[in-house]
């Protein structure tokens, strides 16, 4: 009896057909099921975990960035993947395995741009933590938009790559978006100028936050380099806005980058001034300059006989591109001049017209 129920239950284990599959398919196709997420259930817990602990003892941090990745994926990855190998054992309808093909390529894609936008973010934080350690007052204002353009071209390729495998003509949309692209820049074509100015302004480096620049009639301190815009801070303290197309155009003169400062200043003493003093004052004048700190003479000479006066030209370099430290030099030169002329009875000239009346 037993043995006859046995073989009914075999039998329609084996010949028992519901979908094209006899029930024993089914068995198995679930055993596979259950085993696959089983396996990749031990692959996460624990395999991950152990790799994670290993991971943490490494100098570099790639490592951990891959295995949190990976960590992150969700129940519902393992789950679809399982089901995918699960219903190779089986037949089911066209409809169902297509819709399940495209879940697993749907499902990997988006996990395989995730990978990419943490690996991508992860250069950028380096260079961004590099560039604020060897650069004070740094903007990453750039840097953390290209964080943004990468994620919308990763993103973009995947999108392009699903609807390849879907079965749509890639080569046909792209067509479209190219001409619907075209009339989008063409209708923002000012801003992306400007964009493209400030990556150009970031790779060039012309100029960098906290520079004393001039450009045309306008001068000041750069205060922020931003996406569209620059931000300057004039002499006078109001902000002056330039648009990054236009600075990428004009002649900049970076005043942060100067090295030394060449400065040329006259002076003029009367006419009335005896020769053996007008020799005096190139002395003179080296004499002041030995006690001035920061501050090398180049020349001092008697230029020309002016209108007005017997002019003198004195050339120094100056050893610092700070405005404010070659105004303050200056005024002490200016002193230290002044003061050794009235010892020296040695008087400035000014302006004066004589008229010689013929009787």
């Amino acid at each position: 009896m037993l043995d006859q129920i046995s073989a009914t239950i075999s039998k329609a284990f084996l010949e028992y057909t519901f979908f094209n599959n006899t029930i024993f398919k089914y068995l198995v196709a679930l055993g596979v099921f259950l085993v696959s997420l089983l396996v990749l259930k031990i692959f996460k817990m624990i395999i991950i975990g152990r790799l994670h602990k290993l991971a943490e003892k490494t100098s570099t941090n790639i490592d951990d960035i891959l295995i949190k990745t990976v960590d992150s994926i969700k129940w519902s990855f393992y789950f679809f993947i399982s089901l995918f190998i699960a219903i190779q054992f089986i037949k089911l309808p066209d409809i169902i395995n297509r819709i399940i093909s495209y879940v697993i390529v749907i499902i990997v894609a988006y996990y395989i741009v995730k990978i990419l936008q943490k690996f991508a973010e992860y250069g950028l934080d380096m260079v961004i933590e590099k560039k604020k350690k060897s650069e004070e007052n740094f903007d990453s204002t750039l840097l953390n938009l290209s964080k943004t353009i990468i994620g919308v071209i990763l993103w973009a390729v995947a999108i392009i790559m699903v609807l390849q495998n879907f079965g749509y003509n890639v080569t046909a949309l792209l067509g479209g978006l190219g001409l619907g692209g075209l009339a989008i820049a063409f209708a923002i074509q000012n801003v992306l100028v400007d964009i493209f100015a400030s990556f150009s302004i970031y790779l060039d480096k012309p100029f960098k936050i906290g520079d004393f620049i001039i450009i045309g009639n306008d001068m000041g301190t750069v205060k922020k380099i931003g996406i569209k815009s620059t931000r300057i801070t004039t002499l006078q303290g109001e902000e002056l806005v330039i648009s990054n197309k236009e600075l990428t155009t004009a002649r900049v003169r970076n005043f942060k980058q100067m090295k030394e400062r060449r400065i040329v200043f006259a002076l003029g003493v009367t006419y009335q001034t005896k020769t053996d003093k007008v020799k005096k004052i190139p002395k003179l004048v080296e004499n002041i300059f030995a006690s001035i700190d920061g501050a090398d003479l180049d020349r001092v000479h008697f230029k020309s006989f002016g209108p007005s006066s017997l002019d003198f030209e004195i050339v120094y370099f100056l050893k610092s591109n700070d405005y404010n430290e070659y105004m303050d030099t200056q005024q002490n030169l200016n002193l230290a001049i002044k003061d050794a002329f009235e010892k020296e009875g040695i008087e400035f000239a000014y302006p004066t017209q004589t008229i010689f009346v013929e009787k």
